[in-house]
């Protein structure tokens, strides 16, 4: 294995004492390290602003999506500005402007048609919970069988997005699906409700193989994720009355401002709303 550097290390240090998450932590470490490599393996702590902008320009030309783009400009804005206190660049280094663009909504019965057909038990269990409770993907495979409150009815979300917990609601329905999925499962789930291999919970990449089988087994034209149920989940609670700061805790946003995307896809609170043109009375025109 090959020892860290002093400077990899010092950066480590900081997002530790910081306690960014372990994913965060790999993405800074790993922005840094990309863009010495652009560089030819200078040290990043000798590199300009120059050099910089054009390893902006070098990864806009790979056409990454946004999101990344700026997880990798968030990562250099940290070295430089916390672990090397160069507080002149950090202001520098911009972030690109994401195209806002709204999330893919299943109406309920394309969810009924879509988790009927996924091909198996435990991940059909599995993505039934990620609409039930809106949950990320990350939370449904961490989700532990101690995490599911019979006797409140909740499910605890231990260490979201963010590191924080939050609770959702567990329905009397999921409850009794978790239950038959218990029972059928051998051996039956002891600490993670959802396990993979070798006592670790179940990877990700499953439910989301799962997701794409399923919704061509469905026929559904649209692109479902699991993060599509989570999208639904939001829309279905905002069509049917929820207050919207009840859906951001459930979903666990920050910002109410993140959530209220979600009065934008909500089509029955939309068709709900009078247009101005009702409030006129055109049948009493006279003609041009």
């Amino acid at each position: 294995m090959a020892q860290m550097s002093p400077l990899r290390r010092r950066m480590v240090e900081d997002l530790t004492v910081r306690n960014l998450s372990p994913r965060t932590q790999e993405v800074y470490v790993h922005a840094v390290a990309r863009l010495s490599k652009f560089c030819g393996g200078r040290s990043p702590d000798r590199l300009t602003l120059d050099d910089i902008h054009r390893f902006q320009v070098d990864l806009l030309s790979r056409q990454m999506s946004w999101g990344y783009f700026n997880q990798i400009m968030a990562g250099l804005r940290f070295f430089y500005g916390v672990t090397l206190e160069r507080h002149d660049l950090p202001e520098r280094i911009v972030y690109a402007k994401e195209p806002r663009r709204l999330p893919v909504v299943l109406s309920p019965d394309e969810v009924v048609r879509f988790l009927a057909a996924v091909p198996s038990v435990q991940c059909r269990a599995a993505l039934t919970t990620a609409y039930a409770a809106g949950l990320r993907v990350s939370e449904v495979v961490h989700l532990k069988v101690s995490d599911i409150d019979r006797e409140r009815m909740v499910i605890l979300v231990e260490q979201g997005k963010g590191q924080r917990d939050r609770y959702v609601m567990l329905s009397a329905q999921l409850l009794s699906i978790l239950r038959a999925y218990w029972l059928a499962s051998a051996p039956r789930p002891r600490h993670w409700l959802f396990p993979g291999h070798d006592d670790r919970p179940m990877a990700k990449s499953i439910l989301y193989r799962a997701c794409h089988a399923a919704c061509q087994a469905a026929g559904l034209s649209k692109h479902v994720t699991v993060h599509t149920l989570r999208h639904s989940f939001a829309t279905h609670l905002l069509e049917n009355g929820t207050d919207i700061r009840i859906i951001q805790v459930l979903l666990g946003h920050s910002h109410l401002s993140t959530t209220t995307l979600y009065a934008q896809v909500a089509t029955s609170t939309i068709r709900r709303t009078a247009g101005p043109l009702d409030a006129l009375n055109l049948g009493q025109a006279a003609p041009a």
